[in-house]
């Protein structure tokens, strides 16, 4: 199932190994402002944990080179949706036309 994505939060792991293997993470919510999301990021040497999903909530893991490329999507642009299929985390957004000029 894919959940429609209305807001998000993020988090900043301080010192050398950030916490729990993790450098940063990012909550995403729905529509009806439920959890539905953790995106983890790590560093290159930090442990990596396979993508899950638990209790309705997908956890996916990126790297820390992909922060900046998954806050840009959520800045801009409009639906974005996450689901959990074949083992792994989903973030994307729904077909768009080329060329399109954002407003």
């Amino acid at each position: 199932m894919a959940y429609t994505i209305d807001s998000y939060s993020v988090l900043i792991y301080g010192s050398p190994s950030g916490y729990q293997t993790n450098r940063a993470q990012i909550q995403l919510k729905d529509t009806n402002n439920k959890v539905r999301a953790w995106i983890r990021f790590n560093d290159p040497g930090q442990f990596f944990e396979s993508d899950y999903e638990s209790n309705g909530i997908i956890r996916m893991h990126l790297p820390s080179a992909m922060f900046e490329n998954v806050i840009d999507i959520l800045r801009n642009e409009k639906p974005v949706y996450i689901y959990f299929a074949a083992g792994r985390g989903f973030l994307g957004t729904a077909s768009e036309p080329i060329g399109e000029e954002e407003s």
